[in-house]
């Protein structure tokens, strides 16, 4: 693990904030004579906007403060950006359990930032984000739900669900549409039938911004399994991991994947019936839209001890079945310490990242080079012994607005 740390404070401008004035730079010619070279006098906005376009959002943020022009550039043009090229997905990194403060990780500076977070309260929230916005969900009552994008601080409480009030357990998934930046946030919610562990209610909610509405899609009663927290959107299509129920004899159907078409809706086919089996017996697993295929990271249990884990393994969903992606070398995985038998995963465009909740190591997967890379040291240190550490990855983008 790289052992030097890399960070600083940045400041990123709300719309509407003031920016200082560009002085131009003056220079002498060889007569001794001088004038004044100003960029805003030479390039046309439509070239400076294509070279700020390649630069890191980081500097784009911080050129924004240069003047006038180029804040406006790059923030009342901002919807220009959308075909610009892409950035690679940054980590945020909760530093404690009770409060959201903490630091956005850039992987292409290799960079920690200061960064603060809007609409969330408490580092224990749900949270799921697609395509620049990111949704967030009370751990309490589970009714109150934000979409906020972190780089602009866009924000937007949505109406409160239907459905069970504060259910057993729940999940949070968005997608946004990467054209019109629609976006769908869709909640799951699994409370058990009075008297009976094997029984569970599960619903799905769906919001969509266009119509600013929800609708309850389908509800079923579930024997021997019961939702969970994890749940994503890939094509259309929302992916659940449930866990069973039943006392079990075996270790390997501890985990199991369901979907729902959010484009067909129908309620008519049961949700058991689309399970697919989890590739080996898992501690955990975490589901992520890497570039809409759907990959899990998971936990790989022992043998004799399926609460013990003994490595981490990524797998790609191929129809319906698993495809072995890779498993963490043993050099990475001892780099964790101690870890538990869950840990903080998330991913989206190539990226990857992963957690332990003791610790605040990240370490970085690259699923089209296929290597595995320490992030520079976080700048936070442990402050006792059983401080939580947890994280989410989101694509920082300035077109998207809540």
């Amino acid at each position: 693990m790289e052992g030097e740390t890399s960070w600083e404070p940045l400041s990123i401008s709300h719309f509407g904030s003031e920016v200082a004035e560009f002085e131009p730079v003056s220079e002498s010619n060889k007569g001794g004579e001088e004038f004044m070279v100003s960029l805003d006098s030479i390039l046309p906005d439509d070239i400076l906007e294509r070279i700020l376009s390649f630069l890191p959002i980081a500097s784009i943020i911080r050129a924004s403060s240069v003047c006038k022009r180029w804040y406006d550039i790059i923030h009342l043009r901002r919807f220009l950006w959308a075909n610009k090229l892409p950035q690679k997905p940054w980590y945020y990194m909760f530093t404690c359990s009770e409060a959201p403060a903490g630091y956005a990780y850039d992987p292409i500076l290799r960079k920690w930032y200061s960064f603060s977070l809007p609409c969330i309260e408490r580092s224990n929230w749900f949270i799921s984000s697609s395509c620049g916005l990111v949704c967030s969900m009370d751990n309490d009552s589970r009714s109150r739900i934000f979409v906020c994008n972190p780089i602009t601080k866009d924000w937007k409480m949505l109406l409160e669900p239907p459905g069970v009030k504060f259910p057993d357990y729940s999940t949070l998934a968005i997608s946004v549409d990467r054209k019109s930046h629609d976006y769908t946030v869709v909640v799951a919610k699994s409370k058990q039938v009075p008297g009976d562990f094997l029984q569970w209610d599960f619903s799905i909610h769906i919001y969509e911004s266009g119509n600013r509405s929800w609708v309850t899609s389908i509800t079923e009663v579930f024997s021997g399994w019961r939702g969970g927290d994890e749940s994503v959107i890939c094509n259309g299509i929302l992916y659940c991991l449930i866990h069973s129920t039943a006392v079990l004899g075996t270790a390997d159907r501890r985990h199991g994947l369901i979907m729902y078409d959010l484009s067909a809706r129908s309620s008519h086919t049961s949700l058991m019936r689309t399970l697919i089996p989890v590739p080996c017996s898992l501690t955990c697993g975490r589901l992520m839209n890497l570039k809409e295929r759907l990959v899990m990271v998971g936990g790989i249990a022992k043998y004799d001890r399926p609460d013990i884990i003994r490595g981490i393994g990524i797998w790609e969903l191929c129809k319906e079945g698993w495809r072995e992606v890779t498993r963490m070398p043993h050099k990475f995985f001892q780099g964790f310490g101690e870890f538990d038998d869950v840990f903080a995963s998330s991913g989206t465009d190539d990226l990857i990242y992963i957690q332990s909740y003791g610790a605040t190591a990240l370490l970085v997967f690259d699923m089209n080079q296929k290597q595995w890379k320490w992030s520079v040291k976080c700048p936070v240190t442990k402050r006792f012994p059983l401080q939580l550490f947890t994280g989410f990855c989101f694509e920082p983008r300035l077109e998207v607005a809540s």
